[in-house]
C-alpha cells in the first residue's frame, strides 16, 4: 500500500493544474453527460435494432455523403481509425450493406458505397436513433439552451485527425 494518500495527491494536482473549481465541475459534467448519453444511445439502439451506435455512425456518414466515400474519408468523417474502419467495412460487406471498389491503378484507393440493403438499414437505424436522441437530449433542453450549448461546444472543439 502506498504511503501517500493517492486521493490527496490527485486533489493537489487538480488544484494546481485547474485552480478554477467551476472548470473542474463543468469538465466532469461534460464527461459524465457524454459517457452516459453515448452508453444509453448505444444500448437503446442495440435493443431496438441489433446494431450499435458505431454501425449507425458509419452508415449515416455514407448516407450523408450521397452514399459513396473513399475509405480514408469515411474513417476521418466517422472519427475512426483506418484499421478500425476497414474491419467494420469488411463486416458490412459480408452483410451486403456496402460494396467496396478499388479506384486507383495501384489498388490503394478504395471507395465504399451503400447498397440498397445498406440504405434500408441506415433508414431503420436513423429513425430509432434520432427518436432516442430527441428523448434523452433534445426534449430536455429548450431552444435557447440548445443554441447556447452548441455555441459553447463549438468554442472548445479541437480539430484533429482520427486516422
Amino acid at each position: 500500500m502506498a504511503e501517500t494518500d493517492p486521493s490527496a495527491v490527485l486533489a493537489a494536482i487538480i488544484r494546481q493544474e485547474m485552480p478554477n473549481s467551476s472548470a473542474v465541475a463543468a469538465w466532469t459534467a461534460l464527461l459524465r453527460a457524454y459517457a452516459t448519453l453515448m452508453r444509453a444511445l448505444d444500448s437503446g439502439l442495440r435493443t431496438r435494432t441489433g446494431s450499435g451506435l458505431n454501425d449507425f455512425d458509419v452508415l449515416a456518414t455514407l448516407g450523408s455523403a450521397g452514399g459513396t466515400l473513399r475509405m480514408a474519408d469515411l474513417a476521418e468523417r466517422a472519427y475512426s481509425s483506418r484499421s478500425g474502419m476497414t474491419r467494420r467495412i469488411d463486416r458490412f460487406e459480408e452483410e451486403g450493406l456496402v460494396a467496396r471498389v478499388q479506384t486507383d491503378q495501384d489498388g490503394r484507393g478504395v471507395v465504399v458505397t451503400l447498397t440498397e440493403a445498406g440504405a434500408r438499414r441506415m433508414t431503420e437505424l436513423a429513425a430509432a436513433h434520432l427518436r432516442e436522441v430527441r428523448n434523452l437530449f433534445a426534449d430536455r433542453l429548450d431552444t435557447s439552451e440548445l443554441a447556447a450549448l452548441e455555441a459553447l461546444l463549438k468554442k472548445v472543439t479541437v480539430e484533429t485527425s482520427f486516422g
